[in-house]
């Protein structure tokens, strides 16, 4: 059965922030809110818990997973990071967009994309996601809460209870969210490209 906290969106209760800190600590599965939608996640290092969130999406190993950070220090520790990639990302985030990048050493091998060797980067811009990824101190492994069969996220927090209860540790409640696709840029040798127009703009790159 999981717990259900109601956040505040724009002044979240940092008491509850410290318990769901903890919660993922523990090796929880969470759901929390991003500035595009709500999505799951669990600490990076637990295999179990990322195990869980394949098992709620019916992911395979070729899609693109994802890492949440709270800033580009975080993001320099997991990808390999140029000059051009770091200024576009600074001028970008906090914000809807979702750059996939080569990864470091530092990224366990079962995120990786297999063939490509990538993993998607996200600095999200929701306050709830902002304090939570400051309190928790490290990245969080972060996939967009669709469920098999849809095409949109879930953006009810007590829909997603009544659903997922028994396959969650927490939901976090940060009120609806109307569900957007990030914008996900490719970073990569041949250059930057958009390969998804979400909701992000990115004007620099028209």
């Amino acid at each position: 059965m999981s717990q259900y906290f109601e956040i505040h969106p724009e002044n979240p209760q940092l008491r509850l922030i410290h318990r769901a800190v903890e919660i993922i600590r523990k090796g929880g599965v969470i759901v929390y809110p991003t500035d595009s939608s709500y999505a799951l996640a669990c600490h990076l290092g637990d295999k179990q818990a990322l195990d869980k969130i394949r098992r709620i999406r019916h992911l395979d190993d070729k899609h693109n997973f994802t890492l949440a950070c709270k800033d580009l220090t975080q993001v320099a520790m997991f990808t390999k990071i140029g000059n051009d990639a770091y200024r576009l990302i600074k001028a970008l985030t906090p914000g809807p967009f979702t750059f996939i990048l080569d990864a470091t050493r530092e990224v366990p091998r079962r995120l990786l994309h297999p063939k490509k060797k990538t993993i998607g980067i996200r600095i999200p811009g929701h306050p709830v996601a902002q304090i939570l990824l400051e309190e928790l101190g490290e990245a969080l492994f972060s996939s967009t809460l669709i469920l098999p069969g849809e095409s949109k996220a879930m953006n009810d927090p007590f829909e997603i209870r009544t659903k997922l209860e028994h396959e969650l540790d927490l939901v976090i409640d940060a009120g609806i969210i109307e569900s957007e696709e990030t914008t996900m840029i490719e970073i990569s040798s041949l250059g930057i490209e958009i390969i998804r127009q979400g909701k992000g703009l990115a004007p620099m790159l028209d």
